[in-house]
């Protein structure tokens, strides 16, 4: 232990004394000039660090050697025109070795340079200037390198024209502050996922980090447009309210949608939004009275993996404002369905959950208070609903079974009442596997749709001792008319204000009106595009709203049929990407749909089927044409305007998960799962590709790349926590030394990984929590996407750890992708599985504005100028 005190307190010594001249010239080495090249950042100008590498960041040390120059480092400043080079191999930002290369010829070269080498395990590597060393004395000296690397990996100086004349001064963090967050503090940071260092060069205009900007940035986000619907796996979902607004949901959003103008025209119609649910709605409920909305939330986690507890909300749709809180800790895994009672102006809340037993409660709605309880049933139950005319009747349906409840309050004492069942008798009838819908009848009869595509027609009648079932009910319900309505299943029936009923089908698509005695007297058919009929609410006069299966909203009538007034995908998306100069966007995703939506308008331009999932998209800069990426490594270009493909091809046979057009739209940049980013040089219009090259190094799956703003280089990520730079137009050459990339502007920046964004990573990530990241057009603020289902907005650059951020709710799903509008007036997000769309509206910023002040950049070196190792 002695001798390590010593060793390190020699070193220390060493590090605060300049060498004096003499000591340079007894030694044959040059004497620096006025004209030499400057120390680097950080270092005394006579010495130079010498890194020996072990295969990872963390394991390098730095020796102190003589030396006029910069070093030239493959991860650290550039070295001076003339110095030898010797081979090795390449390490990325993120730690990891990505290729090897050769040096120059010539492995001399002048005393002094820095060289790298690589140090084999067990095996001691001869160091230049110890040659005179005795043998015992090589182990204190290899201590006091050893010292002086850690010493000097906490160095700190001002700018470059200041370094000559300043003594370095040591940090107290000692030896292990090697795996601090700070590395060569002044020339670049350090951070670390799942324990991989990742280490990023500070561009060379900023002088400190505080100097960077600090709390949230000032634009904020309101959100202007929800495109989507929850159709293919819901009901009880699309309700129009007393205002003539339409209730529906997605997401964690219920969204109130006012029809205006045409169906789908430019400016038809407005949305406002509830978002005070924490996880995906499963399921609504309308009060008599027409604006009260209840509405239950399924269970989910928090981004610490504590789960969340499902709960119902009941609202008022007017001013947007929580009301009630109901049932926080009674349900299990999700709220079913729900039924307000009509007979006593919505007093009660009847409620399933989705445990194991369906339980069935029953709910004071001014009170919030639970009035009786029951096990409904071990099958799912996909509907219940109130007696229009008695609230203590109660009728739920599902797998198998039609179920009367008898409801006694118990004189409102909570947990006081009780309820009764008594089963459904099919009797002569063949019982359906489900009975997904019912409906009350103005003269009590209930009319019910079931998977064989029947409407049955329930009848009260007195009890008596013969009466199948259980319960104490006096009067039960049988079945008394039969009709075959519809081939398939029937998903939704609608009573309407004329006292006939209208049924929607499933397979068949089909909606009919039914008068007295179940007479069809009208029917339309959906469009198979839009898929089957899940919902139906009567609007205004005779308009009809139907909610498809496809998340189609639909608007219109029997006699004029219906066209699209909502529209969404109905599986996980993937990929976005904005029009350079119209407020459009394109998404696609596993429902192998590629759509062009309209952000003024709110509407879809188009879609067709790809055939293939889609994972990514970019315009091209003309507007002209748009790229395509697919899980298939097959990758398209199509016509805009006409909707053709124009070009079709295939790199590798794994997924692409980037595709991107350089900003002159002279390249195409296609980053693979197979590690490679495969470049293409494209016609002006975009319409014809051939390709250029192929960016090999990457050692894991590509997730991001952004082209340089001159079009000439790229950077990139990948699924290993790499970042590497890349010279295309010198022929997609990977550049070795990363440290003179550090001042490149970047047309766009969606890499998670670099020095500007370093900062939005949480505490304790483990690499997968962000999905993208995208800056605006004017460079200030930074949208992030995590995997927690919320958006984040950044101060940009945003490069100091924990930096704070305005989160935004509303996706029940990871959130996998955004991007900012041309004009950065608004912010598109997608949701994961929950399929959903989300137009962010930027405020306080203006729009489009003047820039931040960027970094001054330093003239770049030549190519000769530069390490390449």
């Amino acid at each position: 232990m002695e001798l390590v005190k010593a060793a390190l307190a020699e070193a220390l010594r060493l590090l605060r004394l300049q060498a004096p001249p003499t000591s340079l010239q007894d030694s044959g080495m040059p004497t620096p000039t006025r004209d030499s090249p400057a120390a680097p950042p950080g270092l005394p100008p006579t010495c130079s660090p010498s890194l020996v590498s072990r295969g990872t960041q963390t394991e390098t040390e730095v020796e102190m050697e003589p030396s006029p120059g910069p070093p030239g480092l493959s991860n650290g400043p550039p070295a001076p025109q003339g110095g030898s080079e010797e081979p090795s191999g390449t390490q990325s930002e993120g730690g990891g070795s990505s290729s090897s290369g050769t040096g120059s010829p010539g492995g001399t070269g002048s005393p002094g340079i820095l060289r790298l080498v690589h140090l084999p395990q067990h095996t001691d590597t001869a160091r230049r200037n110890s040659s005179s060393s005795s043998p015992s004395e090589r182990p204190r000296q290899k201590l006091s390198r050893k010292a002086a690397s850690s010493a000097n990996l906490l160095l700190r100086s001002g700018s470059t024209e200041s370094r000559w004349g300043k003594d370095p001064l040591s940090s107290p963090g000692g030896p292990g502050s090697r795996r601090s967050n700070y590395n060569l503090e002044g020339i670049s940071v350090k951070m670390f996922l799942r324990g991989r260092p990742i280490t990023m060069y500070i561009p060379s205009g900023i002088r400190s980090l505080e100097e960077l900007p600090s709390g949230p940035p000032p634009e904020t986000l309101s959100l202007d447009w929800v495109y989507g619907y929850r159709g293919r796996d819901s009901r009880s979902n699309l309700f129009v309210l007393r205002s003539g607004e339409v209730v529906y949901f997605i997401a964690c959003v219920v969204v109130l949608y006012r029809p205006g103008g045409g169906p789908g025209g430019p400016g038809g119609g407005g949305q406002r939004h509830y978002r005070g649910h924490t996880d995906c709605v499963r399921c609504l409920a309308v009060h008599p009275d027409g604006v009260r909305v209840a509405s239950g939330q399924t269970a989910g986690v928090d981004k610490d993996g504590k789960p969340l507890q499902p709960v119902v909300h009941v609202w008022d749709s007017e001013t947007l404002l929580k009301l009630q809180e109901i049932g926080l800790g009674a349900f299990e895994r999700g709220v079913g369905a729900l039924a307000f009672s009509v007979a006593d102006q919505g007093a009660f809340l009847c409620v399933v959950d989705d445990s194991n037993e369906h339980m069935l409660s029953v709910w004071d709605c001014s009170r919030g208070s639970k009035l009786a309880e029951i096990k409904s049933t071990n099958d799912s139950v996909l509907a219940v609903g109130f007696s229009p005319r008695d609230s203590s009747c109660i009728v739920t349906s599902g797998k198998s079974h039609v179920h009367f409840w008898n409801w006694s309050g118990g004189a409102g004492v909570p947990g006081n009442g009780t309820l009764t069942r008594k089963q459904g008798v099919f009797g002569k009838y063949k019982k359906p596997k489900f009975i997904p819908c019912f409906v009350f009848l103005p003269d009590g009869d209930i009319l019910t749709g079931d998977s064989e595509g029947n409407i049955l027609t329930w009848g009260r009648s007195l009890s008596d001792g013969k009466t199948p079932g259980r319960g104490g009910a006096k009067e039960t319900y049988g079945i008394v008319a039969q009709a075959h309505a519809h081939e398939g299943s029937i998903f939704a029936l609608c009573l309407r204000r004329d006292g006939t009923v209208l049924s929607g089908g499933g397979r068949d698509r089909r909606l009919v009106q039914w008068g007295p005695g179940l007479v069809a007297l009208q029917e339309a058919e959906i469009p198979e595009h839009f898929g089957a009929v899940r919902a139906i609410a009567e609007g205004l006069g005779s308009e009809l709203l139907v909610g498809t299966t496809k998340n189609a909203l639909l608007r219109g009538d029997l006699a004029q049929g219906f066209s699209p007034v909502i529209q969404g995908h109905t599986d996980e998306l993937w990929g976005l990407c904005t029009h350079p100069f119209q407020n459009r966007f394109l998404t696609c995703g596993h429902d192998r749909q590629l759509c062009l939506w309209d952000g003024e308008g709110h509407a879809l331009a188009w879609s067709i089927d790809l055939k293939e999932t889609g994972l990514c998209a970019d315009f091209h800069p003309s507007g002209a044409v748009v790229a395509v990426g697919l899980n298939t490594g097959r990758w398209l270009v199509l016509d805009t305007e006409t909707r053709e493909i124009v070009s079709d091809f295939t790199d590798g046979n794994e997924q692409l998960s980037v595709v991107r057009y350089s900003p002159d739209g002279l390249y195409l940049a296609i980053g693979s799962h197979d590690n490679m980013i495969y470049i293409y040089s494209v016609s002006s219009d975009g319409a014809k590709s051939s390709r250029f090259g192929r960016c090999v190094g990457h050692s894991s799956f590509i997730t991001h790349l952004d082209w340089s703003k001159d079009g000439n280089f790229i950077m990139s990520n990948s699924g290993d926590y790499e970042i590497l730079y890349w010279d295309v137009a010198g022929g997609c050459k990977l550049l070795r030394n990363r440290y003179e990339s550090r001042d490149r502007e970047w047309a766009t920046y969606t890499c998670v990984l670099g020095f500007h964004v370093y900062g939005v990573w949480p505490d304790g990530s483990d690499g997968t929590d962000i999905n993208s990241l995208c800056r605006s057009h004017n460079e200030r603020v930074v949208a992030v996407a995590d995997d927690f289902c919320k958006v984040h907005l950044f101060q940009y650059p945003c490069a100091r750890a924990k930096a704070p951020s305005l989160v935004y709710g509303g996706h029940g799903s990871h959130v996998t992708s955004v991007r900012f509008t041309h004009n950065d007036s608004h912010l598109i997000s997608l949701g994961g599985k929950d399929a959903s769309i989300f137009q962010w509206r930027v405020l306080g910023a203006g729009g489009a504005g003047p820039a931040l002040a960027t970094p001054s950049r330093t003239p770049s070196l030549s190519p000769a100028s530069s390490l390449d190792v």
